[in-house]
């Protein structure tokens, strides 16, 4: 199931690739900085500075010396006293997301982003490039020689073989997991080990005597219906190789538009959390421009320190596309349903019911009409200006979370740059 014996994948039916980029945040920094990084143990963490914050990601080179994703830095630094700690860099992580999805775009137009280091194509319909095998081949070494990126690649008849086989040889891998693979490769496997099913999901199993997935394979359907409701059957067909959910473009895709982000600390403060909520707004706001959407409803997502995560939605009185009415909804329901003083570990913003800009007739408000065409002007250009210099080319004093005339004076006084400091506060990362 590995490089060396994939050249007989079957050309008919669907052919779907997972690219899976290796250990992502830590080997773009390693590919930008190669004489300070390269085969280093390194570690992308949420708070540099503060031994209480956690590991995003590690390098292979870490994870060798028992780095883990999740780890308190303390902890790692103990664990691994060379370890090399950077400070994330979303904006660069995105332009290497945007470059090698623009690879595996030229290959075919059915590429559904998943994360921002993961994405499925569908190359059923580009057998002009080659065999599935050549395909992949070429996408990984471009990435390879273009970007100095590892990847590893899963070739499969549907999305959840993929996955699963993009996960089997790491870092640069190409694996195959045909149906017929299944029973072989599987079902020996926990439950656990299955994409799509949760720690919770495979406790319940194990106690109804379900440990691996080929008893779940051959499981009672109706118990699973009765225990699980109608992802009864959904499981059950997973893990018998079955999954028939189409590779779907951006498009296609957008029922919601979410982003979360894990903090740096916990949060106690309203005024960091409604930062956060301003910077999460700004980016799910944006990327429902870019797709020329509105949104009629806003739901935040809260974590705490204990895993516990809630969500609450509202309706909005008229759908938006703007900062501004996304930032006020997501924080009026953060103050009805959290209590004052509670930690958070994560936020998050899920803008839901969307519909197409020029398809709907937006309901202006008696008050606020005249100011909708400079709103939507603004807009265009913020945009525009972040399009060709990048995120941070734009700041709202919101954003950096103190009195802009003070954060002036403070690195005129420093000799710094405002722009470089906003990114050393910034909470926000991607999931």
């Amino acid at each position: 199931m590995n490089q060396d014996n994939t050249n007989a994948y079957p050309v008919k039916g669907r052919v779907i690739l997972h690219i899976d980029m290796n250990a992502f945040y830590c080997s773009v920094h390693e590919a930008v900085e190669p004489e300070i990084y390269k085969g280093k143990p390194t570690a992308v963490a949420g708070s540099v500075e503060l031994r209480k914050g956690i590991i995003v990601t590690c390098s292979y080179a870490a994870r060798a010396r028992g780095i883990k994703t999740g780890m308190l830095v303390g902890q790692a630094l103990k664990q691994c006293p060379e370890l090399l700690l950077i400070r994330p860099d979303f904006d660069l992580y995105r332009q290497f997301s945007r470059r090698f999805m623009n690879i595996a775009y030229e290959f075919s137009p059915l590429v559904e982003a998943m994360s921002i280091d993961e994405c499925y194509v569908d190359i059923t319909g580009s057998k002009q490039f080659g065999t599935p095998v050549h395909i992949a081949e070429t996408i990984q070494r471009r990435i390879r020689e273009e970007l100095l990126l590892p990847c590893s690649i899963g070739i499969a008849p549907n999305k959840l073989l993929a996955k699963m086989a993009s996960d089997m040889k790491k870092p640069n891998g190409i694996s195959i997991l045909r149906k017929r693979d299944v029973p072989n490769v599987l079902w020996n496997r926990p439950c656990a080990e299955l994409y799509g099913i949760g720690a919770k999901t495979a406790d319940k199993l194990k106690r109804l005597n379900i440990h691996t997935l080929g008893q779940l394979a051959h499981a009672n359907e109706k118990l699973l219906t009765e225990q699980f409701g109608v992802m009864g059957a959904a499981l059950k067909r997973s893990a018998n190789g079955e999954d028939e959910s189409p590779v779907q473009t951006e498009h296609e895709q957008s029922k919601s538009i979410g982003h979360t982000t894990t903090l740096p600390t916990n949060f106690t403060e309203r005024s960091d959390i409604h930062r956060v909520f301003l910077n999460l707004a700004d980016q799910v706001g944006r990327r429902l421009r870019r797709q020329k959407l509105i949104a009629h409803t806003v739901q935040i997502t809260i974590r705490d320190p204990d895993m516990k995560t809630i969500t609450r939605a509202s309706k909005l009185n008229a759908p938006t596309e703007n900062r501004e009415d996304i930032y006020h909804a997501a924080c009026k329901l953060f103050e009805d349903h959290w209590p004052s003083g509670k930690p958070v570990r994560l936020l998050g913003i899920t803008l839901q019911h969307l519909l197409a800009k020029d398809e709907v007739p937006v309901q202006l408000d008696l008050f606020d009409y005249k100011k909708q065409p400079a709103k939507e002007k603004l807009n265009q250009a913020m945009d525009a200006l972040r399009d060709k210099f990048g995120e941070h080319a734009i700041l709202t004093a919101g954003m950096l979370g103190d009195d802009p005339s003070t954060l002036i004076r403070n690195h005129k006084a420093r000799g710094t740059s405002l722009q470089m400091d906003h990114l050393k506060r910034k909470p926000l990362g991607d999931e």
